[in-house]
């Protein structure tokens, strides 16, 4: 069985919602405390054993590129001045030569278009898909803990999932709940934004992927779906019916950095997190609440 070595991020979405602020700035670079968002999302990868990152961008996205990339200025700069922990940090951070693809989306036709641009890159292998605007704050990363399960699984499709109110199913793509292995369980069917009381489960797909390639067979000749978009949920119907396909109930919480307030509680978040900064922000906190 081959092991994930490869993981692709979908990264040419415009960001509407947080304009004027991506107005010249990819949303993925909006900094959660100091960190791009997309940043913190590499970070989760390398840690599953990913070992190529392949961003899938679109018009205005170069800056990601020149992120992933050596500065060489700045670095001359802070070894004049020996700024060494700064030196160490943009080293720590920056993926070894060749790890990193670049793929133009070239029209906005949704999820399921983007991950199919990626084919050849991926090849005949099983991939994990990670998108960029959901974080997950974790002891160990969400997609290493899901790498962990499907290594035991054996070939199959491994979906991120976590509960919700089952008064907010409506909102997401549900799946059906079957035969549990440890934090995994087989899905029994996929919906993707189910009316009102017609959920199968209160368990959403979250964000984090690993899907085999025969995926890429049904992106090609998929209609588009809701928005006019091709859809991943829609191809992984029609991949079910032939695969396994597993829900992951990961052990983390999950930030919709898409949205205002999961952009702001992420924040919030992950400066307590940190103990350099703990201490001083819970008291500025408290003051603000006060």
């Amino acid at each position: 069985m081959s092991r994930i070595r490869k993981a692709i991020f979908p990264v040419a979405g415009l960001g509407t919602r947080f304009l004027p602020a991506t107005k010249a700035m990819p949303k993925e670079m909006l900094t959660v405390v100091d960190r791009p968002l997309i940043q913190y999302v590499v970070d989760e990868a390398r840690e599953a054993g990913i070992e190529h990152f392949i961003f899938v961008t679109g018009r205005n996205k170069g800056v990601i590129e020149d992120h992933f990339d050596r500065q060489y200025e700045l670095e001359m700069t802070l070894r004049e001045r020996n700024k060494k922990a700064e030196l160490t940090l943009l080293e720590e951070d920056l993926p070894v030569a060749g790890a990193t693809s670049f793929i133009r989306q070239q029209s906005p036709l949704g999820l399921g278009h983007a991950v199919w641009c990626a084919r050849e890159i991926v090849g005949n292998e099983p991939f994990a898909l990670l998108l960029p605007d959901v974080l997950v704050q974790a002891k160990k990363s969400c997609l290493a803990q899901m790498v962990g399960a499907y290594d035991k699984l054996g070939k199959a499709n491994l979906l991120a999932v976590e509960e919700v109110p089952e008064d907010r199913t409506h909102m997401y793509g549900v799946v059906g709940m079957g035969e549990r292995t440890g934090n995994a369980f087989k899905i029994t069917s996929m919906v993707e934004k189910p009316a009102k009381g017609t959920a199968p489960s209160n368990r959403i797909i979250t964000g984090r992927y690993i899907l085999q390639p025969e995926i890429f067979e049904f992106l090609a000749k998929q209609e588009r779906g809701a928005g006019g978009e091709i859809q991943i949920t829609d191809a992984m119907i029609a991949l079910a019916r032939s695969q396994p396909f597993y829900g992951y109930d990961f052990e983390g919480r999950t930030f919709d950095c898409g949205s205002k307030i999961g952009f702001l509680t992420a924040n919030v978040s992950y400066a307590l997190a940190r103990p350099d900064l703990n201490d001083e922000f819970r008291n500025e906190l408290k003051s603000l609440l006060s």
